[in-house]
């Protein structure tokens, strides 16, 4: 599939705005594994395979395992996920689908109950740039490394 556009060099300050989101994740304090299983499972129902790709290789070099990257998609199925992990991957999953419903009280008052405010916040933010960077590379055909 061949790339059809390039917003870094379409418009420098726009993909700038994006990288400021991701510096500001860096800094929020949030677990690294944490980070990478929201972006790869938010990546996973958009279907961004740029975005899975990246991911799935940062998070196996902070040291996830294949094991659990290869039953993300399956999460409630398995009990290799903490229930903080799975709280927050319900809510990655209602705010990454928030089209079809709005995200119910249920999940995001367990997701309240296993994070702390600041964490929360990093959470959100990172579910929503996650899924603004997905959107980016699909309509732009961004090419895997």
């Amino acid at each position: 599939m061949k790339e059809r556009f390039n917003l870094s060099k379409a418009d420098p300050k726009a993909f700038d705005a994006m990288l400021n989101l991701e510096k500001y994740l860096a800094e929020s304090g949030l677990d690294k594994i944490l980070f990478e299983l929201i972006k790869t499972r938010a990546s996973q129902i958009n279907g961004c395979a740029y975005c899975i790709n990246m991911h799935v290789r940062d998070a196996m070099k902070i040291g996830e395992t294949s094991q659990r990257l290869f039953l993300l998609d399956a999460w409630r199925e398995t009990t290799l996920f903490t229930e903080k992990e799975r709280a927050v991957l319900a809510l990655t999953e209602a705010m990454t689908l928030i089209a079809n419903n709005p995200v119910s009280d249920a999940v995001f008052d367990d997701a309240k109950n296993h994070l702390t405010n600041k964490e929360m916040a990093a959470v959100m933010m990172t579910i929503v740039t996650i899924n603004a960077w997905n959107r980016i590379a699909i309509t732009s055909r961004t090419a895997l490394d």
